[in-house]
């Protein structure tokens, strides 16, 4: 997996082939074969495991008993946002080749997609305790999950000018997006 990893890192999808994973992990070519059938079956085994091992860190994170300790819900709000952000920008050049891969390739899409979703779960769940200031809470975190997800994802695959010829570094990022979050979640409908 670390080989296929690197691979995709460094070259994306047209440096990962069985043979470059073999040399690169030490194996032989077989041997790869035999575990993920073909190059597409190494693929979604590497997508697989990648997205499974970053929605972990980010659960871990954002879990709700991490969360609920914290008194202010403005303060639970951004550590779950900035969880997000954090572990994207972590792995933004993998997060980039899976990402713009699933646009073209179905089964990377559907992968991607299901985590997602399952994110958007958990960060449901993280901040179910926080008095959300909309008449449906729940389609407030939904939209707020959506709103840091499609930015991010915006960021991972276009860089830091976002329609803009101004740069957004990432700590900008996440800070704008913390606030915008909070407020979003937290003010009523006058503002207050």
């Amino acid at each position: 997996m670390q080989a296929g990893y690197a691979l995709l890192e460094e070259g994306g999808v047209d440096a990962l082939t069985v043979a470059a994973v073999a040399e690169r992990a030490g194996m032989a070519v077989g041997s790869i074969y035999r575990r993920f059938g073909d190059k597409e079956g190494l693929l979604l085994a590497i997508q697989h495991a990648f997205t499974e091992n970053l929605q972990a860190e980010i659960s871990q994170r954002m879990s709700p008993e991490r969360l609920r300790i914290l008194r202010d819900p403005a303060v639970a709000v951004a550590e779950a946002v900035g969880a997000i952000t954090d572990a994207f920008q972590a792995y933004e050049s993998l997060l980039r080749v899976f990402l713009l891969l699933g646009t073209r390739h179905e089964a990377v899409r559907v992968e991607g997609s299901r985590v997602s979703v399952e994110g958007n779960r958990n960060f449901a769940e993280a901040l179910r305790h926080i008095p959300v200031a909309h008449p449906d809470p729940e389609a407030a975190l939904d939209f707020a999950f959506r709103l840091v997800y499609a930015t991010i994802a915006h960021r991972v695959t276009q860089g830091e000018f976002l329609e803009s010829d101004r740069p957004l570094p990432w700590s900008e990022l996440r800070s704008h997006l913390q606030t915008a979050v909070i407020s979003y979640l937290l003010a009523t409908p006058d503002g207050r």
